[in-house]
């Protein structure tokens, strides 16, 4: 009966010990090949500025079967809490209104990724045919930094994941989702304003 209720308690241990993992776990994302920040946002619904805080990242560079906190580290203490919760809601409502660090003014033409020997995947590993409906630019990082949120005039709010051999200081493209309205879009002098 001893070796019963012994062997009971052993399982039983193994098994919170097991469960509390499996939730610490929950708290973190492995990085895959072909991941990005932006695709890692979008999944987990935490914004790429969080994951760079909460994982020291100095860039957007990531690796795979790297592991990522997806949760805010707990604080101890109550008042703390709800402190940042006020400030995290904040920043939601401001994110909204999009303040605009700057405003420049390029040449902008557009491409696509339905092509003959086109990977359909962009710099920063988001994949346009799997997802063509995304609003993605293609940019100069000397000019516009990877990965920043931007407004770009008649083609609306969207994210510079993407460079091209041929796009150098103000130039921009933009991702259409098929051939013709990439041609229908041409070349054209646009504003573009990036993001906070």
């Amino acid at each position: 009966m001893k070796k019963f209720l012994a062997t009971i308690s052993l399982a039983a241990f193994l098994l919170l010990a097991h469960n509390s993992g499996a939730s610490a776990a929950s708290n973190t994302y492995t990085v895959k090949k072909g991941d990005s920040l932006y695709k890692i946002s979008r999944t987990t619904h935490v914004s790429i500025t969080n994951l760079k805080n909460w994982n020291h990242l100095k860039s957007d560079v990531i690796h795979p079967n790297q592991k990522l906190k997806i949760t805010k580290p707990a604080t101890s203490n109550v008042t703390k809490t709800s402190k940042t919760v006020k400030k995290t809601t904040s920043k939601v409502t401001a994110s909204k209104s999009q303040k605009v660090v700057k405003t420049i003014t390029v040449s902008a033409s557009a491409y696509t990724v339905n092509c003959a020997g086109c990977s359909g995947k962009t710099y920063t590993g988001l994949n346009l045919k799997k997802n063509p409906n995304l609003k993605v630019i293609s940019v100069d990082p000397r000019v516009i930094p990877l990965g920043s949120k931007v407004y770009v005039e008649g083609y609306g709010y969207a994210i510079a994941a993407d460079k091209g051999s041929a796009i150098k200081g103000k130039e921009i493209d933009v991702f259409m989702p098929t051939y013709k309205k990439a041609i229908q879009w041409g070349r054209k002098t646009v504003k573009v304003k990036i993001l906070k």
